[in-house]
């Protein structure tokens, strides 16, 4: 199986020395060797997980489409840690795996994702609601002391609910449009690859099916691209 490799740091000094892209890297040619993995290359970026506009990651997922490679990480927290984002690029059509969670599916994955989003989301809730709680019992002068240490204390509220999981309810007819945008996506993705071949004047389909399988670009459903495959998926 063909991979493709993203590491990602948060700070430019963290890019400069090193630190931490020895490690992911150990990480993912480790999993990369265990399963047998083909890697084509690598993408490396520094930005914070927090934000979601990263173009290192764009090219590498780009990258992955049009050679139909796996992305592979060494921790699922080099992705993303918005849940929202992780789920978008589930559903983009690039399968990744994470050297931390290697069994991990992309179902898995995107129920670990909500969980733990929701979960953060209700204890970022719960301490500012304990916080405010806390400032109004300062400013009237009353304290909430614990009767075991004689400290300040703020006890947070019950653990999250069955209720964070109801909006995860698919609809069928949603994935099937989903994957037909899927597959107008990667035809938009591929486009630039085939203008390419053309301009270096391999103008048949035939001669384009051979560059294409020249350059390591899959065809649908993981097949090899013949010069009949070609001209009726761009056509």
């Amino acid at each position: 199986m063909k991979a493709i490799a993203y590491y990602r740091v948060s700070t430019a000094a963290q890019g400069r020395s090193g630190l931490g892209l020895e490690a992911q890297r150990q990480a993912v040619e480790a999993l990369a060797a265990q399963r047998q993995f083909n890697l084509l290359c690598e993408f490396t970026e520094v930005e914070s997980g927090k934000k979601n506009d990263r173009p290192v990651l764009d090219q590498a997922l780009h990258h992955a489409r049009i050679t139909d490679a796996v992305l592979v990480i060494a921790k699922l927290d080099r992705l993303s840690r918005n849940a929202a984002f992780l789920l978008t690029l589930r559903d983009s059509g690039v399968r990744f795996l994470a050297a931390d969670v290697p069994d991990a599916n992309d179902l898995t994955i995107g129920v670990l994702a909500v969980v733990a989003q929701a979960e953060r989301e209700a204890i970022s809730r719960r301490t500012k609601e304990a916080l405010a709680t806390v400032r109004q019992k300062i400013a009237t002068g009353e304290k909430h002391v614990s009767t075991r240490s004689g400290k300040e204390v703020v006890k947070l509220g019950s653990p999250l609910g069955a209720s964070a999981f109801g909006h995860m309810r698919g609809d069928l007819t949603l994935a099937n449009a989903a994957r037909e945008a899927r597959s107008a996506k990667r035809r938009r993705d591929l486009q630039p690859v085939i203008d390419a071949i053309r301009a270096d004047g391999h103008s048949s389909w035939s001669a384009i099916a051979t560059e294409l399988n020249r350059r390591g670009v899959s065809a649908p459903r993981g097949a090899r691209w013949h010069a009949s495959t070609a001209s009726r998926y761009f056509r």
